[in-house]
């Protein structure tokens, strides 16, 4: 049976990549951004759009195929403190919406899709970026332009992933 293969960058900053049968998509994670409850100092935060994030998966659903879904880990750090609350925040608005469609999905750590897909011996972040960015664009040109602006394939790389080792 054919399947949709989708992968999730977890993040305010993620992306998601979709791999179905007759093509693929990649989009900037549906996020809005809001007034902080903080009362010390005006401040936003980004929040997952929880109903256009929705919609989509819920529109993958509707064509009937399997999915698998992959989701990244999110990073907890405890010297990232802003951030991990972020990726936490994150991953449970993505989790619950899961929930709501009867979704199954697994985890991955970054390392699982980039040692596959990215080549060996990088350094740092930024050379990462700059190879997610390459890889994607070189398997996947219809979504140059959003590639480069984004400046990685994550999602779609991590959907790639899942797709080659036939999860």
């Amino acid at each position: 049976m054919e399947k949709i293969y989708i992968g999730i960058d977890n993040g305010v900053s993620g992306s998601v990549g979709i791999i179905e049968p007759t093509g693929s998509q990649f989009l900037l994670t549906p996020i809005k951004s809001e007034m902080s409850f903080q009362k010390s100092k005006s401040s936003k935060i980004n929040r997952i759009d929880f109903q256009k994030l929705y919609d989509l998966l819920k529109e993958e659903k509707e064509l009937g195929y399997t999915i698998c879904i992959r989701i990244e880990r999110p990073m907890i750090n405890p010297t990232r403190f802003q951030a991990s609350i972020s990726a936490a925040r994150s991953l449970e608005a993505t989790l619950i919406i899961f929930e709501l469609l009867e979704l199954s999905y697994e985890y991955c750590d970054s390392k699982q899709w980039q040692k596959v897909l990215l080549p060996a011996g990088l350094k740092g972040s930024e050379e990462q970026k700059k190879a997610s960015m390459d890889i994607g664009i070189r398997l996947f040109p219809e979504h140059k332009e959003l590639i480069s602006k984004h400046r990685d394939a994550d999602g779609l790389l991590i959907a790639e992933w899942a797709r080659r080792a036939r999860l």
